[in-house]
């Protein structure tokens, strides 16, 4: 190319505003004389699959984004800092473009470029849609449709020479959306995925300001780290380096009067189908000179010949450390176990100082040697507690099977139901793969708690403080939630499927999420009822479920609930044995949502028609026996801390997917989870689940979860590699190629396309094609706006299911 032309190369920089899905910003070579298409990251491309082109000479990388927001009674005042660095050969002309949100809602803006301020014009919708087309048509680059339907602005040229670096600062305030009570603060990150390389450091601070107490802070997106100094200011943060964003950030809270606050939202893509609801739940901040509610505390320790070593040293460090935090009027008592069973004393201890530092005398004694009588130590602990009017825990850890005393798995869990006579919640630590897992699972079910798996390489005391720090101070206890609607048939149940299952209690300072399905639309009362303090209480409050969403703002709802719907199926499989509709229905919240578990990761083979659901069927019950055989051992393990992550997810890494937080197997517990002997011929057993947002040849990839090993191997390959990491490998690599989540919709590539998985047979066989980049194609995207559009951004050909029609957009 000739240097006069290199000298006229631009980059349009659209910045991210954060109203609305549509309202994001990516950098665009605007060339007259040439196509250039949006950076990609370099990503794993499957053997399949042509290499990816060389960088062009006109490539950029976004160094480091930090945003810092202040919400102040709906209204948000935002700073953004964007850094880049011209990676290609030439000088880059650069305008800095930014859409502006659908309802118009910022006040005010300013633009600093390297410290200088930049002059900007407004662009209505309709000039802004004809750049977004006239750049997709010439680049050949189908992205910047997720964009189109807004009006911009846009600044003066300025010069990026080759390797330097630009930061560019927006500050705008804008009047924030509000719905069912909830201010919603959305900030689309996922427009940094448009980069040569991952964003080196990625910085959210958003303080909230409130004159009336805040309550319910929640994130469905990032797993952000909340401080609440008192209870009108709120300090939201989220970092990550390293990273190639594939969310958008998005903040939900609210204000208001009294002990417990509870918000709905819902969500019902399908007027003829049970829409989708969520329920936070927060307790008020209590003031630090608030008396705390009476709890009781029983810390049952594994001091077993098995436990010797660093083992012993973390678990008397766990022990130190709830004495040292209980408070004053808890009740507590240590319990030490191996083939005797050892209390601190025969009876609950109030604690104060001279009890406390008895105990930790006690600790300082404990040493590890014998086997393992937890039959012995469940009952002893259990039968102490008398009082059902306090908040009881147990606090069960253990690193081994049952070798002494009972050791039938369904005795013990008998045995401990029958002693548990003040409804105590369980919650159980395996600490290593020796444990029976199976049965940890089954005794933290029985008494509404749950099981934290504790790898060999963590530390228990972490794992045990992170816990009491979370049910230390109890609110609200056996808490229950109904549903009402006006004019409510008596036989038709307004909510079902909920989850977490009732009854459960409420901590200062936690957040509950609770998801379900609802069969009626309208005005609803919401009833939480419990015990605070030993007292009988319940709250009112009104909530709407809608009738049908006309779009896709709330959709990770359903995706949430499909989340743990399918960690809830296999628990039941797990703790009670085959059932065929259940294992139904695992395949088909599989296929709908891309939820690939070890028993379900076959359907990303290209090879597996998704519309046989008897073979698919049979797939999973013959992978489901993992669950049978692995009672204890690393896989045992691996699947059941698996399984209880999906139970408890409550955000993404995207619209769609897993939890931010990625609960993914092990390379080496994957290997050993998915070896099936019994896996049907030509197909391998599969492993565990994939990141929200992949998108191969389009540079749409996860975010940190995205390392979850989650596909099968080619056929006849049989095992996956000479090691685990090799098989960890291979897996991700073919679950980029395999399955994709955009948008509300799972799409799996088959026959060199990607098919959305709503799609029917009948409609397969009376497709509707249309060419990319054609009057047609621009004409589809503007006809259906933002909830098609995001679909057609992909280079490859895809299939997708518009209004029971399918559509097959190709290249």
């Amino acid at each position: 190319m000739s240097g006069v032309i290199a000298r006229r190369a631009m980059i349009v920089l659209l910045l991210l505003v954060p109203a609305v899905a549509q309202a994001q910003g990516v950098l665009v070579v605007v060339n007259p004389d040439e196509a250039v298409r949006l950076p990609r990251p370099i990503i794993i491309w499957p053997p399949h699959r042509p290499a990816p082109p060389p960088q062009p000479p006109a490539s950029y990388k976004i160094k480091a984004l930090d945003v810092q927001a202040r919400l102040v009674d709906q209204v948000a005042q935002v700073q953004v800092s964007q850094s880049f660095v011209n990676t290609g050969s030439r000088q880059l002309e650069v305008s800095f473009i930014f859409p502006l949100p659908y309802d118009g809602a910022i006040e005010s803006m300013t633009l600093m470029v390297d410290g200088k301020e930049f002059p900007a014009r407004l662009l209505n919708a309709e000039e802004a849609r004809r750049l977004y087309e006239e750049i997709v048509r010439k680049n050949r680059d189908p992205a910047l449709l997720e964009w189109m339907g807004t009006g911009l602005f846009r600044t003066s040229v300025f010069p990026v020479p080759p390797g330097q670096e630009r930061t560019v600062a927006l500050r705008y305030s804008q009047l924030l959306r509000k719905q069912e009570g909830l201010t919603d603060f959305l900030f689309p990150l996922s427009t940094a995925k448009y980069t040569s390389h991952p964003v080196e450091e990625v910085n959210f601070r958003v303080t909230i300001e409130s004159q009336e107490p805040i309550k319910n802070v929640y994130s469905p997106t990032h797993e952000v780290s909340i401080k609440r100094p008192d209870n009108r200011h709120a300090t939201v943060s989220y970092k990550a380096e390293k990273e190639i964003p594939s969310a958008d950030f998005r903040l939900l809270y609210d204000v208001g009067q009294g002990k417990v606050s509870t918000r709905v939202i819902s969500y019902r893509p399908e007027s003829d189908e049970d829409g989708y609801f969520l329920l936070l739940a927060s307790p008020e901040i209590k003031a630090s000179d608030d008396e705390p509610a009476k709890k009781t505390v029983l810390f049952v320790l594994d001091r077993s010949g098995s436990m010797s070593g660093k083992k012993i040293e973390q678990a008397r460090a766990a022990a130190k450390f709830l004495v040292e935090n209980l408070r004053q009027g808890d009740l507590f008592n240590m319990i030490a176990y191996d083939s005797a069973v050892e209390a601190f004393r025969p009876e609950l201890q109030r604690y104060d100082s001279k009890s406390r530092q008895a105990a930790l005398g006690f600790v300082e004694g404990i040493y590890a040697g014998g086997s393992t009588n937890i039959n012995e130590a469940m009952t002893t602990a259990l039968g102490q507690l008398q009082d059902s009017s306090r908040p009881s825990y147990v606090l069960f850890l253990s690193d081994g099977l049952p070798t002494t005393g009972v050791t039938s798995e369904a005795q013990i869990v008998a045995n401990a139901r029958k002693a548990n006579q003040v409804r105590a919640r369980t919650f159980c630590f395996g600490v290593g793969y020796d444990v029976n897992s199976r049965l940890l699972d089954k005794l933290a079910r029985d008494s509404n708690g749950y099981t934290e798996y504790v790898r060999p390489d963590e530390d228990i005391e972490d794992r045990v403080s992170r816990l009491y720090r979370r049910i230390e101070s109890p609110v609200m206890t056996d808490v229950e939630i109904a549903f009402e609607l006006d004019e409510e048939e008596s036989s038709v149940k307004p909510v079902n499927r909920l989850y977490p299952k009732q009854p459960f209690d409420l901590f200062a300072g936690d957040q509950l999420v609770v998801v379900g399905r609802y069969k009626k639309s309208g005005a609803a009362k919401v009833t939480v009822r419990g015990s605070v303090s030993g007292e009988s209480q319940k709250f009112d409050f009104s909530a709407r479920l809608v009738k049908h969403s006309d779009d896709q703002g709330n959709a990770f709802i359903e995706k949430l609930w499909a989340i743990r719907h399918v960690g809830e199926i296999i628990d039941e499989l797990d703790l009670n044995g085959r059932n065929e509709e259940l294992v139904q229905e695992l395949v088909q919240l599989s296929t709908r949502h891309g939820i690939l578990t070890p028993y379900t990761s076959f359907l990303a083979d290209e090879n597996v028609n998704l519309h046989d659901t008897a073979a698919n069927a049979a797939s999973a019950r013959s992978r489901l026996s993992l669950l049978e055989d692995n009672i204890s051992g690393q896989a045992g393990f691996e699947q059941r801390a698996y399984k209880g992550s999906l139970q408890r997810a409550d955000r993404f890494s995207g619209m769609g997917g897993y939890p931010a937080s990625g609960p993914a197997l092990s390379a080496e517990g994957l290997v050993n989870s998915v070896h099936d002997p019994a896996a049907a011929p030509g197909q391998s057993a599969g492993g565990a689940g994939v990141q929200a947002g992949q998108r191969v040849g389009t540079g749409r990839v996860s975010g940190p979860g995205s390392s979850a090993p989650g596909m099968p191997g080619q056929p006849g390959q049989g095992m996956y590699g000479s090691s685990p990491a090799d098989a960890a490998e291979t897996e991700r690599s073919a679950a980029v190629a395999a399955v994709q989540q955009i948008g509300s919709k799972t799409f799996f590539r088959r026959n060199n396309q990607w098919v959305d998985s709503t799609v029917t047979e009948k409609q397969q066989q009376n497709v509707r094609r249309v060419k990319q980049f054609s009057d047609d194609y621009f004409a589809l995207a503007r006809r259906h706006g933002r909830d098609l559009a995001q679909y057609l951004a992909m280079d490859d050909p895809v299939m997708v299911n518009i209004e029971g029609e399918a559509w097959l957009i190709e290249p």
